[in-house]
């Protein structure tokens, strides 16, 4: 149910800001205006909005599918709030990165709630390692060697630095959901080594 309820939030405030260009500066996650204007609220509020149908599509579909699983998961464990927490303290979690790189870049924005799906992802990983993930619906591949190539593709991406994608925040955003869970669900390491030697 919350899963249901954060897509719902995030493709209204991203419809109202495809229509509304003032709205969509607004919301968007400026490190300059974090650090010089004290606009802090951009930190949380750039993970409801996105760049255009697609993006905003893509990550609503994951976090469907994933989100879902560890919304039950946390729910069992620690309560729905841990779940929450997970999510929307990963977003200012993966803009650290940008954050400190660009914070004197007036230019530079991003908008996208990337870094928050990855940490469910992720979390979802650790819990469930060897489950497959369908890469375009239909490819099998098990999710920690999926991890490990998208971990790794992030990485060079952010090196090339070349399609204005915030791959660092991908990466961010991933290992935030794997510490959190770490640090929030008991015995998840065991769980994980468990699953490999069993």
């Amino acid at each position: 149910m919350v899963t249901l309820i954060i897509i719902g939030i995030t493709c209204i405030t991203s419809y109202l800001a495809f229509q509304n260009r003032e709205l969509f500066v607004k919301l968007s996650f400026s490190p300059y205006d974090v650090v010089h204007r004290k606009q802090y609220y951009k930190l949380i509020t750039n993970g409801f909005v996105h760049a255009n149908w697609e993006h905003l599509l893509t990550n609503m579909l994951v976090l469907y599918f994933f989100g879902q699983e560890q919304e039950i998961v946390f729910s069992e464990y620690k309560g729905s709030i841990f779940y929450i927490l997970l999510y929307l303290l990963a977003i200012p979690a993966s803009s650290l990165i940008s954050l400190s790189n660009q914070k004197d870049n007036p230019a530079y924005t991003a908008v996208g709630a990337s870094g928050a799906v990855n940490a469910v992802v992720f979390s979802y990983i650790l819990i469930n390692p060897l489950s497959n993930i369908y890469l375009f619906f239909a490819i099998p591949i098990k999710a920690i060697i999926f991890a490990g190539l998208y971990l790794a593709y992030s990485w060079y991406m952010a090196q090339q630095n070349r399609d204005h994608i915030g791959h660092d925040a991908h990466i961010s955003g991933a290992l935030f959901g794997l510490i959190y869970t770490i640090a929030t669900i008991p015995y998840v390491v065991q769980h994980f080594v468990s699953q490999f030697i069993d």
